[in-house]
């Protein structure tokens, strides 16, 4: 676009160039986001460029500089703005008044990209963006100021509008029957369904064909269920049913992730470099769940967000961005070369403006519970290695623990923040070999004690490790043979609570997965993959084994929130036996449901259980009164299906006898046809027959050969 189109368009709408603009209202919410499905399948209307310059904002609060500053201020918004969108330089996409008396500029420039969204994505990510201390941008499209232009001088009251309540996303936690929903995804269609072990089969709830072009993924709390497709990420949910409640658009995403508290969404996506020898361009976008707006970008090449920063790893490790534990959604951090980067949720930027700086750091976790970082710095020359605890906004170090001859470290916490285990894998005297010990550390004690401990047999590889859910028990899966042994240990015990015991250890296990029950107590030693499915159902509490079962071939194990049930499944990864089992919390094999190209299962999670720990421990001591409401309805049902059961077999009897019916009257019409092929014999009866067994021999062929004999 010419200056001079854009000038003349500016004075058709009446707007002074001279006009002070800091005064400007914000632009409206107006996300116009194409849809991914329907709204693809209508006819694409051509652009009418006449109707709006909506690929043109206006950047207002730029400094007023003289002629021999002019092209060095227009470098700086050339920079910054040409890293959102493309921009046609040479032909006036950037547009910086002056004053035709001073031969000042104006203070306000004009920008034009290729499209619309270019052009509204520079206007949110850039918005309020600080130059210096005197100014800060304030960016605006270019078909707002029309709007403005056309704000009242006299201020009237807006029109009121009753309140309409919106749907009730946890609606489905109030269902009578107090079941789960589940998702799954296999062939091309997407389903929801209620999980009704009494009915032994699921009860569907939505289901819809190319609902997702990659996998479907449900929100922390379970309020949504999020979609991915080409042109970004959508979430659904509903009272009754699955509607599209919102948009994110990220042209190619591949990756999402949820903010504990559901307030965010990261959205993530990679591009191919046209030179080989380029690392991907990574696109890391942060919106806002319920506005769908984008709050804050990150842009750079795939090493800079690998675990370890450029000089680490070259893939990028999913999630960039950890959250910290809670519901609050207050803090994120992601690792970088030589830093830990932390950001606060009230304006998106590092807190105290800059990074902590931990040198050669390798890893970082979260609390699950509070603001706390673990980290974990390797080996250098003569330097330890070492974990440290640092307290979150302060940055206060709470603990260090220094690790010497270590080889790899990876470290585990429990759930309520009480505790944190570090595996610590380390080196023989002689450096050939390695073994293996635990570093606990108990968080809510006073100056955070740590005990180390070690295995009988040390040398021992550790195939798995998990605490228990809520509890202070955790399980290790250790051994090099085929059938590992399995050894549950507690933080705490009835004789020494601040002490590491051993409850027991299970010798000679099909096993090399660990599954706690969300609700702690119980435990399923899975052998996954190699070991072809076999499931123990183990109770720790009374330290015995409910039920021993199989699942051929399964791939994955899955608790539902509750604890009540075990899912299993097989996907397409084998060709065969393709679908999933629910389980009983104790091993009972409740239904199985087969699913040809069978590709992802996922209970939908719950929100935390409004009731006090007093309440919860008054019902656990009072359940024989609380269950018998339920124990009268399962009755209930199992008579129901037995009535049901009675009817069927009835009904195949039935069917039966008419058929045996029918069979005989025609045994009765085809009685004359009989005794004639019979010579006359009228009888039907076996014991008026008599077999015999006849022996034919026929001459099949005769061949003479003549041969040859002589004597020596």
């Amino acid at each position: 676009m010419a200056a001079a189109e854009l000038l003349s368009r500016a004075e058709n709408l009446g707007i002074d160039m001279n006009r002070d603009w800091d005064s400007m209202p914000p632009p409206p919410d107006n996300m116009g986001i194409i849809s991914d499905d329907d709204d693809l399948m209508m006819e694409e209307k051509p652009e009418e460029f006449e109707q709006g310059l909506d690929n043109v904002i206006v950047v207002d609060n730029l400094p007023q500089v003289p002629p021999e500053k002019y092209q060095k201020l227009m470098d700086v918004v050339k920079k910054i703005y040409s890293a959102v969108g493309k921009i046609d330089v040479e032909n006036g996409g950037i547009m910086m008044p002056v004053d035709p008396v001073t031969k000042k500029s104006l203070g306000f420039c004009f920008i034009e990209y290729n499209t619309p969204q270019e052009a509204e994505h520079a206007r949110e990510t850039t918005n309020g963006y600080k130059l210096d201390r005197s100014h800060i941008f304030n960016v605006n499209k270019f078909d707002d100021i029309e709007k403005f232009m056309k704000v009242p001088d006299e201020w009237a009251p807006p029109e009121y509008k009753p309140y309409v309540p919106g749907e009730n996303l946890q609606h489905w936690l109030t269902d009578p029957k107090a079941r789960d929903q589940f998702v799954i995804r296999s062939g091309q269609d997407t389903e929801v369904l209620w999980n009704d072990p009494r009915q032994m089969t699921p009860e569907p709830v939505y289901k819809r064909p190319y609902w997702t072009e990659s996998f479907v993924q449900w929100s922390p709390l379970g309020s949504y269920l999020a979609t991915i497709h080409r042109q970004g990420a959508q979430v659904w949910g509903g009272a009754n049913t699955f509607n599209r409640l919102m948009r994110y658009a990220h042209n190619m995403v591949k990756l999402i992730d949820f903010s504990p508290g559901e307030k965010y969404l990261v959205t993530y996506s990679s591009q191919e470099p046209s030179n080989p020898r380029d690392t991907h361009k990574v696109v890391i976008n942060i919106f806002d769940v319920r506005a769908g707006k984008i709050i804050r970008d990150f842009k750079g090449s795939a090493d800079e967000f690998a675990v370890g920063g450029s000089g680490g790893v070259t893939g990028v490790s999913w999630p960039v961005f950890r959250w910290a534990g809670g519901r609050e959604d207050k803090y994120f951090a992601r690792i970088g070369k030589n830093v830990i980067s932390v950001y606060e949720t009230e304006t998106f930027s590092l807190i105290d403006k800059r990074s902590i700086k931990v040198e050669n750091v390798m890893d970082f976790s979260w609390s699950p519970t509070d603001p706390i970082l673990s980290l974990f710095v390797p080996e250098i020359g003569n330097q330890p290695a070492k974990v440290s605890l640092v307290q979150i906004p302060g940055k206060e170090e709470l603990r260090q623990k220094n690790l010497f001859s270590v080889s790899d470290c990876k470290m585990y916490w429990q759930s309520n923040g009480e505790y944190l285990a570090v595996k610590v894998d380390r080196y023989t005297k002689t450096k050939k070999s390695t073994y293996t010990g635990f570093e606990l550390f108990r968080i809510k004690e006073r100056d955070i004690p740590i005990e180390v401990l070690e295995l009988e047999n040390k040398n021992d590889k550790i195939i798995a490790f998990a605490w228990e859910t809520k509890g202070h028990r955790f399980g290790v899966i250790h051994g090099d043979h085929p059938k590992p042994d399995i050894s549950f240990y507690s933080m705490r015990t009835a004789q020494n609570t601040g002490r590491v015991s051993k409850l027991t250890t299970l010798k000679n296990r099909h096993a090399n997965a660990l599954y706690w029950s969300p609700t702690g107590h119980y435990i399923v030693l899975a052998g996954l993959k190699g070991m072809n499915g076999q499931l123990e159902f183990y109770n720790v509490d009374e330290l015995e084994t409910m039920h021993t079962a199989d699942h051929f071939m399964a791939t994955d194990i899955e608790w539902d929130p509750t604890g009540r049930y075990v899912a299993t499944y097989v996907t397409s990864l084998h060709e065969m036996e393709n679908g999933f089992i629910i389980w009983s919390f104790n091993g009972n094999l409740l239904y199985r449901i087969l699913k040809d190209h069978f590709f992802q299962f996922s209970w939908r999670p719950r929100p935390p259980s409004f009731l006090s720990p007093e309440k919860e421990e008054e019902i656990a001591k009072n359940l024989k009164k609380y269950s018998k409401k339920y124990e009268a309805e399962d009755q209930d049902v199992s008579n129901l299906l037995s009535e049901q059961e009675r009817e069927k077999r009835k009904m195949l009897k039935d069917e039966w006898q008419k058929w045996v019916s029918e069979w005989q009257r025609l045994h009765e019409e085809e009685k004359l046809l009989r005794q004639e092929l019979r010579d006359g014999e009228a009888s039907d009866e076996e014991e008026e027959y008599e077999d015999k067994e006849v022996e034919v021999e026929e001459v099949i062929d005769v061949k003479e050969d003549i041969v040859d004999y002589e004597q020596d």
